[in-house]
């Protein structure tokens, strides 16, 4: 066991966790978290609590920002806010195909990076040259895809809660149209497509839980035994780990737990044994 903290750089931006250390800071606090190029200021969105998981490795919290590291970071968010707009006008002057999705800035090298998103490659050589003239810096451009672009916009998915990219979700993996069908969804790429324009995330990372439960559900069409009675499997409820039964006595529907229904009497023994009665 150990402790653990969230932390977020943007309001309602993408969770980082900490080994809290010997600090307890609460929730709207600003802390400083280690990075490659050195402390920066995050907000606590979880105060420190124990964890049963293995935590170990994680970042150490380097303590509460002070007056100091706030004038930086907030000077850090001008330059970059600034940089942005910089960006926008140069790019519409050079009349580039591209979008400017973020900006991060490094004071202590005076580097801007600016990400963008473009239907192709684009040559951005002046584009550079101009940005740093105006910017008095070193600027380096670089394009992202869809997915990344998602991830630093943020936004609502279509079950209404902060994007998983732009929250928890660490890396992408390959989504296919299969994972949607196994999960009884429509084959519809508006209803399947995250804010990126590509098949959501989650139909990954819950599909071994729909896998599980077609495993050992009885199948749509099975004759079944409930409480309620005797009817037929018509539907499965994955998240509820509950069937959908339409009884023989008046074709009325119930929705049973998996485990309460029996049938084949004999895969529901070797299943739960003799206790099934």
């Amino acid at each position: 066991m150990g402790m653990i903290m969230a932390v977020s750089f943007t309001r309602y931006g993408r969770l980082y966790y900490l080994d809290p250390g010997g600090h307890s800071p609460k929730v709207g606090d600003k802390v400083l978290v280690p990075t490659d190029s050195g402390p920066e200021v995050a907000e606590c969105v979880w105060a420190p609590q124990w964890s049963s998981e293995d935590i170990d490795g994680l970042p150490v919290c380097a303590g509460p920002a002070e007056e100091e590291h706030l004038a930086r970071d907030e000077s850090n968010k001008r330059r970059r806010a600034e940089a942005r707009s910089v960006a926008k006008r140069l790019i519409k002057r050079h009349t580039l195909p591209m979008k400017v999705v973020g900006v991060d800035y490094l004071d202590e090298e005076n580097v801007y990076t600016v990400y963008f998103s473009a239907p192709h490659r684009v040559d951005f050589r002046a584009l550079v040259r101009d940005l740093a003239r105006n910017l008095r810096a070193r600027v380096e451009l670089r394009q992202i895809g869809p997915r990344d672009e998602a991830r630093l916009q943020g936004g609502i998915g279509p079950c209404g809660r902060d994007l998983c990219c732009a929250t928890f979700l660490k890396d992408f993996e390959p989504v296919s149209v299969r994972m949607a069908k196994d999960q009884d969804l429509p084959v519809n790429p508006l209803r399947i497509a995250g804010a990126c324009g590509r098949l959501m995330c989650c139909l990954k990372y819950e599909h071994p839980l729909y896998q599980e439960f077609r495993a050992s559900a009885p199948r749509v069409g099975t004759n079944v035994d409930t409480p309620e009675g005797a009817g037929t499997v018509v539907g499965h409820n994955v998240p509820s780990d509950s069937v959908v039964v339409r009884l023989n006595d008046g074709g009325r529907r119930c929705a049973c737990s998996k485990a309460s229904v029996c049938g084949p009497r004999k895969a529901y023994d070797s299943t739960y044994g003799e206790q099934g009665g």
